[in-house]
């Protein structure tokens, strides 16, 4: 049996995208706030597996999949914008700039047995204006994303240039997620 650990229907649309079904999509609810002092990569890493190691705890003969995105502008986590105030500082901020997008996943097999990996994806936007994070934001598609932004709807028109995983950005780094739950026996080779 495979567990995904996570309430986003991305990442299930993504498992799906490569021909992955869940037997059951079980949400971790689990504190998602920074520790203090804590680096966008080691955050990405610690929740991932924080969420499948609170799933796997109550289904110890399934395998389990966890797996957070975290953007990152220099050391700055940029989480969910709580409001379209929040939102066009982020967009603001990334603007013009490079910023990274920390993908961990984390896949847990029957008997604990746990393996892990955080994907960095180098994504540069475009110089914003103020008319283009207005319609942006007016449309809505900030809400619930990491940064503030969905790289797979219109803020797609934002990207300039993208090093790595375009999955990764999207929710679930897809090329690393297969080679764990492979390695682990979860699916065929």
């Amino acid at each position: 049996m495979l567990i995904l650990a996570s309430a986003s229907p991305r990442r299930l649309d993504l498992l799906r995208q490569i021909g992955i079904e869940p037997d059951m999509v079980v949400p971790a609810a689990l504190d998602e706030s920074v520790f203090p002092g804590e680096l966008p990569r080691d955050h990405a890493g610690r929740l991932a597996s924080a969420k499948a190691a609170s799933v796997a705890a109550n289904h110890p003969d399934a395998y389990v999949l966890g797996a957070d995105t975290v953007v990152a502008c220099g050391r700055r986590i940029l989480g969910k914008a709580e409001d379209e105030a929040e939102a066009r500082r982020f967009l603001e901020l990334l603007s013009g700039r490079r910023h990274r997008v920390f993908g961990g996943v984390c896949a847990i097999g029957p008997g604990g047995k746990m393996t892990s990996r955080v994907i960095r994806t180098s994504v540069s936007f475009a110089r914003l204006s103020r008319r283009q994070i207005d319609r942006y934001l007016e449309h809505g598609e900030w809400r619930g994303k990491a940064g503030a932004y969905a790289i797979q709807g219109q803020a797609s028109a934002f990207v300039r240039q993208l090093n790595g995983s375009y999955s990764n950005v999207v929710g679930l780094s897809l090329f690393e997620t297969r080679a764990l739950l492979v390695g682990l026996g979860a699916i065929a080779e």
